[in-house]
């Protein structure tokens, strides 16, 4: 394990926004920033956090990154905008 701590990555995430938040697009900035150099564990266990402690733009950063991590359908029978879905 790398030993870092979910309040270790939370103070990382946040540090990350404080300096990227005069950029252009800032949650974008520290979402390409952390996927660029995170490792995919630490983002799991940051995501695991579900955005306790982080900063608005880290919290929407992280976000982001959980949407892109989403698969998209492989096919048109599994896309649930295309059939609808049979949860619930």
């Amino acid at each position: 394990m790398s030993g870092h701590t979910a309040d270790k990555l939370t103070y990382m995430a946040n540090q990350i926004a404080r300096n990227m938040g005069h950029d252009e697009a800032p949650v974008a900035s520290v979402a390409d920033h952390i996927v660029a150099f995170w490792t995919p564990r630490m983002i799991d266990q940051l995501l695991a956090e579900q955005g306790a402690g982080l900063d608005p733009v880290a919290e929407q950063a992280m976000a982001r990154i959980a949407e892109g991590r989403i698969p998209p359908p492989q096919t048109r029978a599994t896309d649930p905008a295309v059939h609808g879905s049979d949860a619930g």
